[in-house]
């Protein structure tokens, strides 16, 4: 599948689902909203500095752990596949499947170490946000990319670079998830550039998300209190929907004066 038929911009497109369209919600029972806890900063400046703070306290803070433990890990792994795979006859027939799976392993080693030298993610230099997104799925290996969808809305403007880290993380980590846990026959993934905010959207017509993990109360699920966390220091809005059944829609809103290079330079003048 190429990448034109993962990402489809509709320049001008408005008639877009909502997530009560979507998973055929008509009312507002078992509906979550979430809203940041964190006003928009007043300077875009303030926020890139605290926003390189944040992230330079973090990595001092488990850097050195990350690499003794699962950095080390992950890299014997990939050692001993590699040598498992040297290892098998040419014509086996699983030895592609093999050989697939040890790419993955290199490809999340190469994003930890950029992840612990503080350095962007490998997916924002696409060429776009909307092609780092429309990556996601096939990049980890998700049996199901082929129902994946992304669609840009708008015409698409430069990000700040502290911002489009955020956003991509946040976008990222909403994918993910609807991969791996709504068994949903369509992910869609749109992203908005309009005058006035950035919006992207992740919806899928999966099995909804379980209370518990809805609300933070099962441990090991930290995915949507991190989309969180990070929607609060941009002071950017996050929405999530959800009901049993019927799907999830994670909606993340940010401030044009908060995402848009070009707003910004126009303000200092």
């Amino acid at each position: 599948m190429s990448f034109d038929d993962l990402v489809l911009p509709q320049l001008g497109y408005s008639a877009t689902r909502s997530a009560r369209d979507f998973m055929g919600i008509t009312g507002d029972t078992e509906i979550c909203e979430w809203f940041p806890k964190t006003p928009v900063p007043a300077s875009t400046t303030n926020l890139d500095s605290l926003l390189r703070d944040e992230r330079l306290a973090e990595r001092t803070r488990i850097a050195q752990e990350l690499h003794d433990t699962l950095m080390q890990g992950f890299l014997a792994v990939s050692l001993q596949l590699q040598v498992a795979v040297e290892c098998m006859p040419s014509d086996y027939a699983e030895k592609a499947r093999f050989s697939n799976v040890l790419q993955l392993v290199d490809r999340v080693l190469a994003e930890g170490r950029s992840a612990l030298q503080g350095l962007r993610s490998p997916n924002c230099h696409a060429a776009s946000l909307g092609e780092a997104l429309a990556r996601v799925p096939s990049d980890l290996g998700f049996a199901s990319a082929a129902g994946c969808r992304v669609v840009v809305l708008g015409k698409e403007k430069e990000l700040r670079p502290e911002l489009l880290e955020e956003v991509y993380r946040i976008g990222r980590e909403a994918i993910v998830n609807a991969c791996r846990h709504s068994r949903a026959k369509e992910i869609e993934t749109e992203v908005e550039f309009s005058p006035t905010e950035l919006r992207i959207a992740v919806r899928d017509n999966g099995c909804g998300i379980a209370d518990r993990n809805l609300h933070g109360e099962q441990n090991g699920h930290w995915g949507l209190q991190g989309m969180r966390e990070r929607a609060d220091r941009i002071g950017a809005q996050l929405r999530l929907w959800s009901r049993a059944a019927l799907g999830t829609e994670v909606e993340l809103c940010v401030p044009g004066r908060v995402a848009f290079a070009q707003m910004e330079s126009r303000a200092t003048q």
